[in-house]
């Protein structure tokens, strides 16, 4: 007697592209962490949405109920036949053909194509970040140092308003203002204060509060552009847009920037004065060759890098 309720079959996810998908929120949810809050969020928005389609049509068409299998009867004096040996008696089904065994079903031939393709697009995204956060570990990235004179042309004590070119192959796009100051010797050093001229509000170039000698402006030209030299007498320097303040070392002392002003680090060669890069300050105790910097990685103006507002940026903003 045959059973009730039929066969019970096993339930089996249909193929779906939905995991390329997850995959994907994946790969730009880890993209984001390297460029802005925004890529993450949208990584997780595709990640989340994606998985729940994938779990939706995996959990589709389960069959949790239990078959009702009735037990199979017999009836009573009726002898048992013997059991028929495995090697005895007709295929149970027919051998296929040479032909069929080459076929693939298409639920292979969808999983193929999805494992593939989500190969290709996470190539496409990850191999780029890769490739720009490994290679300049390996490939010369190191910045030419810009030199804006002699060290005699600063005179000790003289804040000196010094403009140039940042990167010569760009031209006058490229162009910088620092307000630069030779402090003397500490030990067998010569001190240099090099403050930009960037505001650490919005980035909106600073003034010098004071009167500024146009008439003894030098200019220089050197092999890596035109370097002009004009004499202040600063009090402070202040920002016209939107009113910052800073003193004599950068220091903020009124208005809407978040910290002090940005400095450049320098090196002396040959008696010469060669700027190097740039970095963030979280401010400045004492004066000239005495003063103590707190320094950071140059940030983008309005970023916190020191204080407990320091925890609302934990990735550094793109510069």
């Amino acid at each position: 007697m045959e059973p009730h309720g039929g066969e019970h079959k096993p339930h089996v996810p249909p193929p779906s592209l939905w995991p390329v998908g997850f995959a994907v929120g994946i790969v730009v949810l880890l993209l984001g962490l390297i460029v802005g809050w925004g890529i993450v969020l949208l990584g997780a928005v595709l990640a989340v949405g994606f998985g729940f389609l994938w779990i939706r049509d995996l959990a589709a068409g389960v069959d949790t109920s239990v078959p009702d299998i009735e037990p199979e009867r017999r009836e009573v004096g009726t002898p048992q036949a013997a059991p028929i040996p495995a090697n005895v008696g007709e295929a149970g089904m027919p051998l296929p053909d040479g032909d069929e065994e080459e076929r693939f079903p298409r639920s292979r031939f969808l999983e193929g194509a999805t494992l593939g393709f989500g190969g290709v697009i996470g190539g496409m995204i990850t191999l780029p970040v890769l490739g720009f956060t490994v290679l300049p570990a390996f490939v010369g990235q190191e910045k030419e140092l810009v030199d804006v004179g002699a060290l005699d042309d600063f005179p000790e004590g003289q804040w000196i308003i010094t403009t140039f070119l940042q990167d010569p192959d760009v031209g006058e796009v490229s162009r910088r203002t620092a307000y630069v100051r030779h402090n003397g010797m500490l030990g067998d050093v010569p001190s240099v204060t090099i403050v930009s001229s960037r505001c650490a509000h919005l980035g909106c170039p600073v003034q010098p509060n004071g009167p500024v000698d146009d008439e003894a402006t030098e200019t220089q030209n050197t092999d890596q552009g035109e370097v002009t030299r004009i004499p202040t007498q600063p009090s402070g320097f202040g920002c016209p847009c939107h009113g910052g303040q800073y003193d004599t070392e950068g220091n903020r002392t009124a208005g809407p920037p978040v910290r002090a002003l940005d400095r450049y680090e320098y090196r002396i060669r040959n008696d010469r004065l060669l700027l190097g890069d740039t970095y963030s300050v979280g401010g400045v105790d004492g004066e000239g060759k005495d003063a103590k910097i707190s320094k950071y990685r140059l940030a983008t103006p309005g970023v916190h890098i020191d204080g407990i507002e320091q925890l609302l940026y934990p990735i550094p903003v793109p510069k």
